[in-house]
């Protein structure tokens, strides 16, 4: 699933591309909404809050929209060829200058504007926003202190635009195992700093590191990285699939860096 910093960028890219624009056309390739047109609406910005993305046309209307696991939002010249199979498109939006192509997206919905709150109002503090309280999420996090760390950053409601690279990496540069009970890190506090700290250095590129080496197998401590021996101490990495059933998740951890 992308992270937040990934989110953040195709925030950016849309609202460049998008805002100040009168759409010319839309396609909305889901059941509910298919017989929707906004031709004629104004683009006035698209901003994300944590991994979710909120697109604001016309006077009163938001667009929602979530990548999951596989989806992207690609942007196009009229006359360019579409980088991915046109049946995993979602959503197209058409101004004079651009085609905006939604592909394999998890959620596609149009809010009125009133209304964003009751889709995202539940976030916790986003890591790359205007509403960032370091304070404010190391209270969230410590509110189930029995909670395997791992875990608890990947809730949303405790801070927002972490995924499963970011938390379990965040876990490595802790030096504690992720399924270490929050109440039991050492200086949770500057682990929610680092954080920040590592969506922000990776928000202005697509090839994402967390070690600060952008060589590949280099990029990450952990992540996905498993049998691979560790870039501190040559221990290989161990995985195993953690979290509640049918929301387990790829854990990633040194046996020697992070001791059970």
């Amino acid at each position: 699933m992308p992270e937040g910093d990934t989110v953040w960028r195709t925030a950016r890219s849309l609202d460049q591309a998008l805002s100040g624009a009168t759409l010319t056309g839309t396609d909305f390739r889901v059941p509910e909404l298919a017989t929707v047109d906004l031709a004629g609406q104004v683009v006035h910005e698209t901003l994300a809050r944590g991994k979710h993305l909120l697109t604001r046309i016309g006077d009163d209307v938001t667009l929602h929209t979530h990548l999951k696991m596989e989806g992207s939002w690609h942007l196009y010249r009229p006359e360019s060829a579409w980088r991915r199979p046109a049946h995993e498109a979602r959503i197209l939006l058409r101004t004079p200058r651009w085609k905006a192509v939604g592909f394999a997206l998890g959620i596609v919905e149009l809010l009125p504007r009133d209304a964003e709150a009751d889709t995202v109002g539940h976030l916790g503090p986003d890591l790359l926003g205007p509403d960032w309280r370091a304070g404010e999420a190391l209270a969230r996090l410590r509110v189930d202190g029995d909670r395997a760390l791992v875990q608890a950053l990947l809730d949303q409601r405790n801070l927002a635009g972490l995924g499963n690279l970011y938390a379990n990496e965040l876990c490595f540069l802790a030096g504690v195992h992720p399924t270490t009970p929050v109440s039991s890190v050492p200086r949770l506090d500057r682990l929610v700093d680092r954080a920040r700290v590592l969506l922000e250095a990776n928000k202005e590129r697509s090839a994402q590191t967390t070690t600060g080496n952008l060589r590949h197998g280099h990029q990450h401590w952990v992540y996905r990285r498993d049998r691979k021996p560790c870039l501190r101490c040559g221990q290989r990495i161990r995985v195993e699939m953690t979290g509640a059933p049918g929301r387990e998740r790829a854990t990633y951890w040194c046996p020697r860096c992070q001791p059970a």
